[in-house]
This record gives C-alpha cells, structure tokens and sequence, in this order.
C-alpha cells in the first residue's frame, strides 16, 4: 500500500505557524471577505498572495479543483450580462487581432526558447499559456507532450506571476493612456494570459470593458483545440487527451437566454453580481497559491522568456488597438 503523504504535501505553510485550526479559520475568514462589495478583483489577489505568504494555505489541493470550476461558473454567470449583438461586434472585431497574435507568439516563443536554451517542454508551455489561455492552455497541452511536474510548476508559475502584475498594470496604462473601454477590453483579451485576470483587470476599468474582454477571451481559448490536435500531431501522442472548455458554451446559453428571454432579463443583474463575487474569490485562491516556494520554483531563463513575450505582446497589441480600434 502506497504510504501516506505528509502533511507539508497539503497544507502550505506560511511565515506564521499558527496551529491548523486557526490557519483553516483566518483562510476562511478572509476567503468569505471577498465575496462582499468592500473587495475589489485586484485587492483579491493581493490578499491571497499575502495569506498564502503570511498564514499559509490550509486547503492547497482543494483550492486548486475549486479555482477551476469556480472560474467556469463565474464565466457563465457573467453571460447573463452580455447581449448576443455586442458579443459578435466584440468577437469579429477581435478575430484576426487572435490569430496573428496566437501564431506569432507560438513561433516568436519557439525561437526565445532556442535562444535562451529553455528546457523545450517548458518553451512551449510558457509560449501556449502566453498565446491563449494561461494555466488552461497549459493544462490542456502538458499532458499530449508528456510533461513533467517540474515544467508544469514552472510554467504555471510564470504565468500566475505576470498574470497578477498585469490585473493591477494593465487599468493603470490604460486610464494614463485614455483607452477606451472597447480598446481597453480588447487589449486586456488579447495581452492577459488567464481568463481570471482578464475579467478582473476589465472589470475594474468598466462594464463595456468587461463585456468585449470576455467575448473575445473565451473565443481565443476556443484555439485550444486545435493547438491541442496540432500538439498531438507532431508528438504523435495518440494517448493524449484534448481538453475542450465546454463551459464556453454554456456561457453562450446564459447570453443568449439573457439577449431573448424576458423574464431572464429580470434576474440577470443578480447573476452577474454573484458571478462577480465569485471571480473576486477566484483571484484570492489563484494568489494563495503564490507562496514563496512557487516563486522559487521560477528558473530565470524560463521567466525571461515568459516575461519577454508577455511584454511584446502587450505592446504590439496595444498599438495595434489604438491605431484601429
């Protein structure tokens, strides 16, 4: 019988060694904190960072499951805010913007890797998760070009890191630069890695922002797939299971139940403010799993890369955005 794993295996430790009980308590307390109106998204992340670091995480393993499926509800829930007319605007717009972007930062990664003599397994899933969809990309990818561990923590871990620069960076330059919420949510969509940090960053800049972010966000995680089947292709993994995001296509049910239906129309506005608290509590899980070892784990070649193609990037589509959009 496999042995038991200890104990540091599911419970993080912070700076203060509080007993269990109290660490499982404070968690709480401050999990339960960000879902009322007094929390901000950015604001959210902070305080997971700073529990994760400070207090620890009690519930690491569960926190991880949880931040999946809790950001897939909120997506949906979001849905209900969003009309089907201002959706196809937002994703015909952001089209061609998502496909030069994906396939130029999958091949300018591909040659930074080489470069930078980047273990190749982590190149490409820091170069997937910057093209499409962050930490899902990269779920959906390591397990055709049989990842390890290692590489998954590293690339994880880039992305979350830049992931949360971007929520607090990315309103900032758009207010300095005087975007507008259309430019700024097609920005955020094209420029974030994680859907997380997309709606966050759109959320707080305003609610036209927010609805172009998460249109255009989930079209490009659709391109999952066929970088998936692609990946396939050239490992010839056949065992490799391709993750499809389901969960956008219920997103496109609650928007078009939203766009059609009256008495949904009624209730929407609640839906999206629970689905708003739930994403605040998704950041807070995503920054409690920031703690220092995780940062450690971040090998400086592998984050130059990261941090390299995230800043161009959001700088080629940033000018591309004000000059058309």
């Amino acid at each position: 019988m496999k042995p038991a794993e200890p104990s540091k295996d599911t419970t993080q430790q912070g700076f203060l060694k509080l007993s269990p009980q109290v660490q499982q308590l404070l968690f709480i307390v401050v999990a339960a904190l960000t879902l009322t109106p007094l929390i901000s998204a950015p604001t959210a992340l902070v305080l997971g960072i700073v529990v994760a670091n400070v207090i620890g995480n009690p519930f690491p393993k569960q926190a991880a499951k949880g931040t999946k499926y809790l950001l897939q509800a909120s997506v949906v829930g979001l849905g209900f805010g969003i009309h089907a007319q201002t959706a196809l605007q937002a994703g015909s717009q952001g089209f061609m913007f998502t496909v030069v972007s994906i396939l130029g930062t999958l091949l300018l990664g591909y040659f930074m890797g080489k470069l930078l003599k980047v273990d190749s397994k982590t190149s490409q899933l820091v170069s997937v998760g910057t093209a499409i969809c962050g930490g899902s990309a990269i779920a959906a990818i390591s397990p055709i070009i049989q990842a390890e561990q290692k590489q998954i923590s590293v690339s994880l871990g880039i992305v979350f890191i830049l992931n949360s620069v971007a929520l607090f960076l990315f309103p900032v330059i758009g207010h300095l630069l005087d975007l507008s919420q259309a430019q700024f949510g097609l920005w955020s969509a094209i420029a974030i890695h994680d859907t997380s940090s997309v709606v966050g960053a759109a959320s707080e800049y305003g609610p036209e922002a927010l609805k172009i972010a998460t249109t255009v966000k989930l079209a490009r995680a659709l391109w999952i797939i066929p970088v998936s089947f692609g990946m396939a292709f050239i490992y010839k993994n056949s065992a490799g299971k391709v993750t499809i995001p389901y969960f956008i296509g219920w997103f496109i049910v609650a928007m078009l139940l939203n766009s059609y239906l009256e008495p949904v129309q009624t209730i929407s506005p609640y839906l999206v403010s629970v689905a708003k608290a739930g994403l605040k509590l998704t950041l807070f899980l995503i920054g409690a799993s920031l703690s220092i070892t995780t940062l450690k784990s971040v090998g400086p070649r592998a984050m130059v890369q990261g941090l390299v193609l995230w800043v161009i990037i959001s700088v080629t589509s940033l000018w591309v955005v004000m000059a058309v959009a």
